[in-house]
């Protein structure tokens, strides 16, 4: 799978589009395939663990339901949409359309999600607050996009925040392999014209809200953030009710100071690595032993686990350190240790894991020994074995 972006670069694309306006992408990916079909989807919707959703109209009125489903006979030939959340951690062919775009780093990738949607079906006109690549399937879909202004939104259903009528800058029909990218704030709503299938990488940090109240926690629960303003030079005050703009500065500077590089560099890898979703982990622990996984490794590849996240530091790669499905890691440091920077990089810019990238370390127990950990929890697998 190839991603051509109507001619341009993925830096020119950067520069004249990302967070900036929307673009319509003409066959971006030429003879582009599903990544799995209707009933497929289907059948991944009637998971517990999979997150899903049925958006339709009755009577003119908006409707929402959650998966899992155990049926769909009743909703009829027109006006419903099917929506699954994260297929990448279920279907390892997602991982070919990931790829295209990861000139986008993947700490800010938020999920792949698939809509199947008969004609006249839709979610509504509705506004995100992430940048998504809407890549067209099978089928084809009508797409309205209007500019950004102060958009009034209201809740069409409880769990559908829809927007109000907004005149178009793009009105336009995509086909097979064609692509709309959207950043945040643009409204838009798409109507499917014929049975269709829709897969949208889409993009997203947390807000600040999210990442303050998660940073709460991880100071408590490692009890961090102790140390208290000391003012030894206090001057006499006048006014006890005052905070003067030198305290207000001693307050400032106390949360500055707590927030190094480490500290948000520790709680970030840490918040950023857990998944919003569930992974397609096996219920018991996995027996394989590290001679297993060097013997194996010489006729197939180590493949990662779809939807797991990985990632490390620029300021800490140097220590030996990354962050994996919400935890820290950390490699000793001796001889080795610029060639387990090396390691860290594949293990996290990777999705899979050859021979030549493990053949310097299968004597090196603590590597070897980690990364059987990962395989036997099911963070990277093998495709087939006996």
């Amino acid at each position: 799978m190839q991603l051509d972006i109507n001619g341009l670069t993925p830096e020119q694309f950067l520069n004249e589009y990302w967070q900036k306006k929307p673009l319509v992408i003409r066959q971006g990916f030429k003879n582009f395939q599903d990544l799995l079909t209707p009933d497929e989807m289907a059948g991944l919707a009637c998971e517990e663990m999979v997150e899903s959703r049925r958006v339709y109209r009755d009577e003119g009125d908006w409707q929402a339901e959650f998966g899992p489903f155990e049926s769909y006979d009743h909703l009829g030939e027109n006006d419903w949409t099917l929506i699954v959340q994260a297929l990448n951690n279920w279907v390892p062919e997602a991982e070919d359309l990931l790829k295209c775009f990861d000139f986008i780093p993947r700490w800010r990738l938020d999920d792949v999600m698939v809509s199947y949607a008969v004609p006249g079906g839709g979610v509504g006109p509705h506004i995100d607050l992430y940048d998504v690549f809407i890549c067209q399937g099978s089928g084809r879909r009508r797409w309205r996009v209007g500019d950004l202004g102060p958009h009034k939104e209201f809740a069409a259903h409880p769990a559908l925040l829809h927007t109000e009528a907004f005149e178009p800058i793009i009105d336009v029909e995509l086909l097979p392999g064609d692509i709309l990218y959207l950043p945040p704030g643009f409204p838009h709503d798409g109507v499917t014209l014929e049975p269709s299938m829709s897969f949208s990488v889409g993009y997203r940090t947390a807000s600040t809200k999210d990442m303050v109240s998660a940073l709460a926690d991880h100071l408590i629960d490692k009890d961090l953030g102790a140390s208290q303003i000391n003012d030894p030079d206090r001057p006499l005050s006048h006014n006890s009710g005052l905070v003067s703009e030198q305290d207000l500065a001693r307050l400032k500077q106390q949360l500055v100071d707590t927030l190094d590089d480490e500290l948000v560099s520790e709680f970030s890898g840490r918040y950023l690595t857990q998944s919003k979703c569930e992974l397609d982990l096996p219920e018991v622990a996995l027996d394989f032993q590290a001679e297993d996984i060097a013997e194996i490794i010489s006729e197939q590849p180590l493949m990662r686990l779809g939807g797991l996240r990985c990632l490390y530091f620029a300021n800490s790669l140097d220590s030996g350190v990354m962050y994996i499905n919400g935890e820290q890691a950390k490699f000793s440091q001796g001889k080795a240790s610029q060639g387990k920077t090396t390691l860290i990089q594949a293990l996290c810019d990777q999705q899979t894991l050859s021979q030549a990238d493990l053949a310097d370390w299968f004597d090196d127990q603590e590597v070897m020994d980690t990364i059987t950990a990962w395989v036997n929890a099911g963070y990277w697998y093998f495709e087939e074995v006996e």
